[in-house]
């Protein structure tokens, strides 16, 4: 038996998101961000409709040896740099561009022998607190970096706190990277998604889109679909059960939703094993046919409910989109108090993945 549940991807619309972000920052080059296998989209079939793109950001080192195995000449940095000395050799062969974003990373090249050069992107800490050195010791950290043996081009970088809603915070951020690095003359980079679409003078040498590739907002108040982005995943499904529901009658496990009308409640193969948040409380839309409705009730490990009152016609193999085109993930995440990033990185392996 085939379950119905379906991830379609639209690798089309990952060609376009790629338009939209070259469009918005003409003069930088593109690093896209595919690491967490694309955001859920699949690492091999999300560079392949990439491959206009400048260069690729991963997390992992195998993930970066996929890329390099299937043919990929772009550059690749790691985002998060390299964690032993013995990942090096295999830097330095793949042609990776580590992040280094603390010094003890610095001494493990120093010290390396390595039979080719190494570029690395030295990442500034200007306000975010998470990875990068203070802008302070700046100078002593690239000439260390210039004094190692196998070290060629420097990029500096750093990470914007809150591009998506706090323009004060961005300024004050440009400005700590930008009194640092003055006359410096290397390259930079700077800009995610929400700098990318909302702070044009971040842009800098390289900007770095991530969720806008896949057709998100990383803006709360703007859907992708305003910003001129397609939406790359769909996931549907189809009713596999219809019940009656009496006024006073609970529906789901803990009677989390008590009817408050006689109605008819659409049983959705989908749950939390899934990838669906169980933490998305009755109200979340959720579109059955063309109709945008409401989740009700707790979310089960494999069904969830819906209220078909809005869907008369609903029926038995009714079709449901649970996000992607004519629902926005923006929209199920913030009903859900999560983000469009988490329920996309969290679609189950157990989900069945077509390509459009």
């Amino acid at each position: 038996m085939t379950r119905p549940l379906i991830a379609r991807i639209d690798t089309a619309a990952l060609a376009h998101n790629l338009g939209v972000a070259r469009a918005a920052a003409p003069n930088s080059r593109i690093l896209a961000v595919v690491k967490a296998d694309a955001y859920g989209h699949g690492l091999s079939r999300t560079a392949r409709a990439l491959r206009a793109a400048d260069g690729f950001a991963v997390l992992r080192l195998e993930e970066a040896a996929q890329l390099r195995g299937e043919g990929y000449s772009h550059p690749i940095v790691l985002l998060e740099g390299f964690f032993h000395p013995d990942e090096l050799p295999e830097i330095a062969r793949l042609r990776l561009r580590p992040v280094i974003h603390r010094s003890d990373q610095l001494d493990m090249l120093a010290r390396a022998r390595l039979a080719q050069r190494v570029d690395v992107l030295l990442k500034l800490n200007t306000g975010m607190n998470r990875l990068g050195i203070n802008p302070k010791r700046l100078l002593e950290m690239l000439a260390a970096l210039r004094a190692a043996p196998h070290i060629g081009g420097i990029t500096l970088m750093t990470h914007f706190a809150s591009a998506d809603e706090d323009d004060a915070s961005v300024e004050r951020q440009l400005a700590s990277f930008q009194t640092a690095t003055r006359d410096l003359g290397l390259p930079a980079s700077l800009a995610n998604s929400a700098a990318i679409l909302r702070h044009p003078q971040t842009h800098a040498d390289w900007v770095r889109p991530g969720i806008m590739l896949y057709g998100a907002s990383p803006f709360i108040e703007h859907s992708g679909e305003a910003l001129g982005l397609l939406p790359v995943m769909t996931l549907e499904s189809r009713l596999i059960g219809i019940q009656f529901v009496r006024k006073g009658e609970g529906v789901g496990y803990g009677a989390r939703y008590i009817a408050e009308r006689d109605m008819k409640v659409g049983i959705v193969a989908a749950g939390y094993a899934d990838g669906y948040p169980r933490h998305a409380d009755t109200g979340t839309p959720i579109l059955v046919g063309n109709q945008i409705t409401r989740t009700l009730g707790r979310v089960s490990m494999d069904m969830l409910n819906v209220d078909l009152t809005p869907v008369p016609t609903a029926h038995i193999g009714s079709a449901v989109t649970l996000w992607g085109s004519g629902l926005p993930v923006e929209h199920v995440a913030a009903a859900a108090g999560t983000i469009s990033y988490e329920l996309l990185t969290a679609l189950a392996p157990r989900v069945p993945v077509e390509e459009t």
